[in-house]
C-alpha cells in the first residue's frame, strides 16, 4: 500500500519533466522526502515557479529551465539519470481543438525527443503521462485497456501517438516505456488561475469568491476523480515493474465515478456555501462518462490506490482553504 516504503538503490536519480506543474511538483516533493535525488525540467509555459521554490536549496534537487522540444536540452536533462517520469505536456482538450499544431509540437515531438534522449543515455525506465481521453467515444464502462473508441480531440490523438512511440521504443530499442492513463487527477498545487484550469480548483476558487460556477451541459457527466497520492504511487511502482509490463498503457484511477453535480454539491457542503451553478452549453471534445477498470495496473504494476475520491477531496479542500 502506498509508496513511502518503496526501495531504490542508494543514489538513485530521477528526472521529472514538467516539474513545476501540478503532478510534476508533487512527484518531486515525494521523491525528495524518500531521500532520493531529483532533477526537474520545465519551461514554465504552464508550470508555476511557486511550485518548485520550496525545493531550492535541497542538496538532492537540481533544476533545468528548458523545453522538451529542444533535443539538446533533453539529452542534457537525461545525463546521469536512472528513471524518467515524463509529465511535461500541454493539457486541455478545448485548447487543443483550437490550436492542434501546438499540441503536435509539444506532446508528440517533445515526448519522442525525451524517449530518444532516454534511449541514448541508458535510462532504466521511461514512465510517461498518457490520458483517459484516449478512450474517445467508446461507450463501454468501465474503460478497459484495448477497448478504445474514436478519438474526440487533438489532445487525445497526441496521447495515443505517445503510447505508440512507447511501444516502439520498448520493442525496438529496449527502452522500457510505461504509459499512465490518468483519469481526472486532482489535489494540492493544482492551479485554479489557469485559463484551462481543472474543474475542482476552478470551482473552489469561484465559490470562495462567492462567484457563480458554470457547469458545461447538465452536470450529469461523470468522472473517475483520482487523488494525486494515487498518481505518485503508480509512477514510482511503474519504475520497479517487470520488463513484461513495458510497452503498454495503464488506467490510473480509483475505480469509482461521481457526476459533476455530485462533486459540486459535496464542495458546497465542505465550504459551507449555498450557491446554485449556472448550466451552459456542453463543450466539444468532452467525454460524457468516465470510469476506469484498474485491474491491469493492479496486476502488472502492483498499483493499490489508498485514496478514494471523498478522502482525497477532503484533503484537497483543506489545502485550498489554506492556500487560496
Amino acid at each position: 500500500m502506498g509508496y513511502e516504503n518503496l526501495k531504490f538503490p542508494k543514489g538513485t536519480k530521477f528526472l521529472v519533466t514538467g516539474s513545476a506543474g501540478f503532478i510534476g511538483s508533487n512527484l518531486v516533493d515525494a521523491i525528495l522526502k524518500m531521500g532520493y535525488k531529483v532533477r526537474g525540467l520545465d519551461n514554465y509555459s504552464t508550470g508555476l515557479k511557486s511550485n518548485v521554490d520550496e525545493f531550492i536549496g535541497n542538496s538532492n534537487y537540481e533544476f533545468i529551465e528548458g523545453d522538451i522540444r529542444d533535443f539538446e536540452t533533453c539529452l542534457r536533462a537525461c545525463d546521469g539519470i536512472d528513471y524518467v517520469l515524463h509529465q511535461a505536456a500541454l493539457g486541455s482538450v478545448p485548447r487543443s481543438m483550437r490550436e492542434p499544431l501546438i499540441y503536435e509540437d509539444n506532446n508528440i515531438k517533445g515526448t519522442s525527443n525525451m524517449m530518444e534522449a532516454s534511449r541514448l543515455k541508458g535510462i532504466k525506465r521511461f514512465v510517461y503521462a498518457s490520458s483517459s481521453s484516449i478512450y474517445g467515444d467508446s461507450p463501454t464502462l468501465p474503460k478497459v485497456e484495448g477497448e478504445e473508441g474514436n478519438l474526440l480531440s487533438p489532445y487525445a490523438l497526441t496521447k495515443r501517438v505517445n503510447e505508440q512511440y512507447g511501444k516502439l521504443y520498448t520493442d525496438i530499442y529496449g527502452l522500457g516505456c510505461i504509459g499512465l492513463r490518468y483519469f481526472n487527477v486532482f489535489g494540492r498545487r493544482q492551479d485554479p488561475d489557469s485559463q484551462y484550469a481543472a474543474v475542482i480548483p476552478k470551482f473552489i476558487k469561484s465559490l470562495k469568491a462567492n462567484e457563480q460556477v458554470e457547469i458545461y451541459g447538465d452536470g450529469e457527466q461523470s468522472r473517475d476523480f483520482t487523488y494525486i497520492e494515487n498518481v505518485i504511487e503508480v509512477n514510482l511502482k511503474a519504475c520497479l515493474a517487470s520488463k513484461e509490463a513495458c510497452g503498454q498503457g495503464y488506467n490510473v484511477a480509483y475505480g469509482e465515478r461521481f457526476t459533476l453535480n455530485q462533486m459540486y454539491d459535496l464542495m458546497c457542503e465542505q465550504l459551507e456555501i449555498n450557491l446554485k451553478p449556472k448550466y451552459v452549453a456542453p463543450r466539444a471534445g468532452d467525454i460524457k462518462h468516465s470510469l476506469a477498470n484498474i485491474s491491469k495496473a493492479k496486476t502488472q504494476l502492483s498499483y493499490d490506490p489508498d485514496w478514494s475520491f471523498k478522502d482525497g477531496f477532503n484533503e484537497a479542500i483543506n489545502w485550498y482553504k489554506k492556500n487560496l
